[in-house]
């Protein structure tokens, strides 16, 4: 069934021309991934990091900006910073929305949602020539510069990795209007998945050093299998809350009558939260380390404050814990808003069984209170797996990142929705689909 399913998708022509599409733009992507920007001595670069291998070290912080680009970051190429400034941009307008309602009220205007696509992205250029510049700073401080004029390196360098930025997103955009969907999200996709060849390829390298022992891979291997099970549960859990409207006499006829439900899930908020915390700390955390890479020449509160946003410390996990839970409170509470749902709910005649119409609102909250909690500390829980992995069995930094947290979430997630998404266009066009019985659920991220 799943091989006529895959032939099906190149003999259905619009399928097969998206899928092609999406393809070809994410080879484009993967080429500027390792295209080095001007002013960057490769053969330096190259070196820094195996003179890093040889010492049994890592730089933490290119492992963390690598994770979600695929390696793009350690080659200092033109697509460094990929869709994350873009995301982060995103998270500082929806508090803006919060914190300013006339905002909030023009933009649920007519043409408000252009007008904020707009924002979004001329913000996004102002948050790339930031990072562009501590990029800039951590090249200084690495010794990787081939130009002699500074000034002229630095402007060249936020130029080009600013307009990659730019380019990355607008590509992510071509492929939710041409792709198979979800473009920001494949990108993202795409990088961890770049990550999976090299991270294999260290594994097997220090288990046949003898530096980890093969059966904490085979461990390793089952709990990756067990939390992708646990995943895959927690993603098709929701809670069902009964709606029973009430009969209408419009003129001549009857509407209404019927009993429906509004479907909330055991976490609302889906990978966001995971990535929000991931782009909310990856600022700080860029500008801190690229002056901490001056070593022992940097002042002595960077030195501090760069270990204490160490990636695989102990502080950065719990503070990373905090914020997780902070923004799946935070984005369900924005997306699905209990006041505005029973408003929805009263306008048309409609109640929960058990429930006054005055508190309609209270108890939504309460059930989304109870369903958050639990979701969050989820995610919390998968974001810190890979540090104690890491911690427990001394697995490299790349191979950890993709057995728990933010990569694996979004893997399953890009999976299933573009599966789900597949499989709408296969049946659209009266063609089998991947499974026989079921569905697979869709999902946005």
């Amino acid at each position: 069934m799943a091989g006529n399913s895959l032939v099906n998708m190149f003999k259905v022509k619009e399928l097969r021309s998206r899928l092609l599409f999406t393809l070809a733009v994410l080879a484009i992507y993967r080429l500027g991934c390792v295209l080095t920007i001007p002013g960057i001595d490769a053969q330096a670069l190259i070196e820094h990091f195996e003179n890093l291998l040889q010492q049994n070290k890592s730089n933490a912080f290119a492992n963390y900006m690598d994770f979600f680009v695929g390696g793009a970051f350690s080659n200092f190429s033109v697509f460094m910073l990929g869709v994350m400034p873009y995301i982060s941009t995103q998270i500082i307008m929806q508090l803006l929305l919060i914190v300013f309602p006339s905002m909030k009220r023009s933009i649920m205007e007519d043409g408000g949602q252009q007008k904020f696509a707009l924002w979004t992205r001329v913000g996004t250029i102002f948050v790339c020539l930031i990072q562009s510049f501590a990029v800039t700073v951590y090249a200084k401080n690495i010794g990787v510069i081939s130009l002699n004029n500074e000034v002229a390196f630095k402007l060249l360098a936020m130029l080009t990795v600013t307009t990659g930025s730019m380019i990355t997103v607008w590509l992510g955009d071509q492929i939710t209007a041409r792709g198979i969907g979800n473009g920001i999200s494949i990108m993202i996709f795409a990088g961890i998945v770049a990550r999976i060849p090299d991270a294999i390829s260290q594994l097997v390298t220090q288990v046949q050093s003898g530096t980890i022992n093969f059966m904490f891979v085979i461990a390793a291997l089952v709990i990756y299998v067990a939390v992708i099970a646990l995943v895959a549960f927690e993603e098709g859990g929701e809670r069902k809350i009964p709606v029973h409207y009430a009969k209408r006499v419009v003129g001549r006829k009857m509407y209404g009558g019927q009993s429906t439900y509004i479907p909330f899930k055991v976490n609302p908020s889906n990978v966001i939260p995971l990535i929000f915390a991931s782009s909310f700390l990856q600022l700080p955390l860029q500008v801190i380390s690229s002056v901490a890479a001056q070593g022992e020449s940097a002042p002595k509160w960077v030195q501090v404050l760069s270990s204490f946003l160490n990636p695989m410390g102990l502080w950065y996990n719990i503070l990373q814990v905090v914020l997780i839970v902070f923004f799946a409170y935070f984005y369900t509470q924005v997306t699905l808003n209990p006041t505005e749902i029973a408003k929805q709910i009263r306008e048309n005649g409609g109640s929960i069984p058990g429930v006054s119409a005055d508190k309609t609102e209270v108890t939504l909250q309460k059930i989304l209170n109870r369903l958050v909690f639990p979701g969050s500390l989820f995610l919390a829980a998968i974001a810190v797996i890979p540090t104690v992995i890491q911690m427990i069995f001394k697995f490299p930094a790349a191979v950890t990142t993709l057995m728990g947290g933010t990569s694996l979430i979004i893997m399953v997630g890009v999976a299933t929705d573009t599966m789900a998404q597949i499989e709408a266009l296969l049946k659209m066009h009266h063609q089998d689909g991947f499974i026989k019985k079921g569905k697979i659920r869709s999902r946005n991220l």
